[in-house]
């Protein structure tokens, strides 16, 4: 397996395989933040009185927040700057909650070089537990001359 630095990648350069990953620990900032900006007040992720009668046992960090670390290694790494999300699956295994470190990883499992399209499995897991699993399809543009 390669890792692979920051910058943008030519398709050509992408092989199965290669992989990158990004860790950001959670804090109540993030949480509150990601609820302001995405509307989702749920309060699970906001209320502590709320989530400690909860199933959780107390609050827990909205999971497109951690499936966004995926756009950012998109983005930002593998391919890098300039690739557009196409599809992405989720399936989400486990909370993250307050503190937790979590650690997303995308691995390139098809590369399609007539539709400038590239395949990734994508995981996030916090102590080395799988908290989401999915996969995700990229389109690169081709470069303008």
């Amino acid at each position: 397996m390669n890792n692979i630095s920051l910058g943008s990648i030519p398709i050509e350069k992408i092989s199965v395989g290669m992989t990158v990953s990004y860790s950001q620990t959670i804090s109540d900032s993030d949480i509150k933040a990601f609820a302001g900006i995405s509307g989702d007040h749920n309060p699970v992720h906001v209320d502590a009185e709320y989530a400690a009668n909860s199933r959780f046992g107390k609050r827990i960090a909205h999971g497109l927040m951690s499936a966004g670390f995926f756009s950012a290694l998109f983005g930002t790494r593998l391919p890098g700057p300039g690739c557009v999300y196409v599809s992405q699956s989720l399936n989400f295994k486990r909370p993250v909650y307050i503190d937790d470190t979590v650690v997303a990883q995308v691995t390139v499992t098809e590369v399609n070089l007539k539709s400038n399209k590239v395949s990734f499995e994508t995981t996030c897991k916090v102590k080395n537990k799988v908290v989401i699993t999915g996969s995700a399809e990229i389109y690169i543009p081709p470069i303008k001359p």
